[in-house]
């Protein structure tokens, strides 16, 4: 690459958000320069276990009514990313290991029967077919698990896909379209010109490169409110580090996958037969050796954490206790200020646009495909603008751009 060039639009971070709007903006004819730091999906898009959960998440629900009500604003979002999954495989010409045999959200007692629903009620009337099953009805779909959960909400749509393969799938998609895709290539320097366009400066293993582009997309994960610094501005977005396991290998026991009302939990079963847990059980945060958070390290599994994560799984599905633990393994996400992904464009800078925040493996096809078409039409879709940079522009009161 020269030392010195010209985008239609810079796409830093190289996960899944970033790299299927890579592949939307080059389809629609943009010159698209995409710059990640280190390989393609080394972040959360690589790290997460996969989950295609559609209900209302168990985040949303352990704050109490008001909180699930709000929480409930994304079912709009997720009846469209449903659609959007369910295309995947045959937009992008290769198998991507999607299996949408449907979901259970148990529960094991009666004031989390109440509280699901409470929940189900909530989907129903926003469109999302969720119903609730009580323990005989469970116990028959389901019979892996333990025949003393009080019940579950079942939806049909929800499964999984393989994190490792589809980041892939858009990145080859994006570049045969004309993309340039740069692995090993830090964004080191954004500034906004005069004419409002953004010079930024790209540290590579080839040495230093300038871009020069009317506009930017920072889709860097935990890393944005960083990037976004370098402007002035503030991307209310926080760190969150979690943990995953696996098991080894057995038949196929759980066609479904499993969340839980009440506490942390997502489990399913992979192609090969192994068991994935995890469900938002947090790790620890490296630190540096003046004790602030290390984000350019890998966060610590916590022991107690993953002890309790395993014992609520084994208590779902007792059979669970025979198998072997594998692996466990950490990844950093992040959440903003009122846990709904923070997608479009900043309103102290325009021409800058930052997607993050939490539920992007599930949400992030059919974000991208709105964050694209935001950009192409420089017009905020009906269906994004609940999730808009904008309902924090207050944050950026005092920035100063040309």
């Amino acid at each position: 690459m020269p030392t010195t060039t010209h985008c239609d639009i810079l796409i830093v971070g190289g996960g899944l958000v970033g790299c299927a709007t890579a592949w939307h903006l080059s389809r629609l004819g943009f010159k698209v320069l995409l710059a990640e730091r280190g390989h393609l999906n080394s972040g959360a898009s690589g790290q997460n276990a996969g989950s295609l959960h559609f209900q209302i998440e168990r985040r949303f629900l352990e704050q109490g009514e008001k909180a699930a009500a709000d929480g409930a604003r994304i079912v709009s979002l997720n009846r469209l990313a449903i659609e959007e999954w369910k295309g995947i495989e045959e937009m992008l010409g290769r198998p991507l290991d999607v299996a949408m045999h449907g979901g259970l959200m148990v529960a094991e007692t009666e004031a989390e029967m109440d509280l699901l629903a409470f929940k189900v009620a909530r989907e129903n009337e926003l469109g999302l077919p969720t119903r609730v099953l009580n323990g005989t009805q469970l116990h028959h779909k389901a019979p892996a698990l333990s025949p003393n959960l009080a019940g579950a909400a079942w939806l049909e749509d929800e499964g999984h896909a393989n994190p490792r393969i589809l980041v892939d799938a858009f990145a080859d998609g994006a570049r045969g379209q004309g993309a340039v895709v740069q692995t090993g290539t830090a964004l080191a320097g954004l500034s906004m010109q005069r004419d409002r366009t953004y010079r930024a400066t790209l540290q590579g293993l080839d040495g230093e490169v300038t871009a020069n582009t009317p506009r930017v997309l920072l889709a860097a994960g935990h890393w944005v409110p960083r990037l976004a610094g370098l402007l002035g501005l503030n991307v209310p977005l926080y760190p969150a580090p979690l943990m995953m396991s696996v098991t080894d290998r057995t038949e196929p026991v759980l066609p479904y996958l499993i969340q839980h009302v009440g506490r942390r939990l997502s489990m399913k079963q992979t192609e090969d037969g192994n068991l994935l847990i995890g469900g938002g059980w947090p790790s620890r945060l490296a630190k540096r050796a003046d004790g602030t958070p290390d984000l350019d390290r890998p966060a610590i599994v916590e022991l107690a954490n993953l002890r309790a994560n395993l014992e609520v799984a084994a208590r779902v599905m007792p059979g669970l206790a025979e198998r072997s633990l594998l692996r466990t393994w950490t990844g950093t996400t992040c959440i903003s200020a009122d846990q709904l992904p923070i997608v479009g464009e900043v309103a102290a800078a325009p021409g800058l646009f930052v997607a993050a925040g939490g539920s992007l493996f599930t949400l992030g096809p059919v974000l991208a495909r709105l964050l694209a078409r935001t950009i192409a039409e420089g017009a905020t879709p009906e269906e994004l603008t609940m999730f808009t940079p904008r309902r924090f522009a207050h944050l950026d009161a005092f920035a100063v751009l040309p």
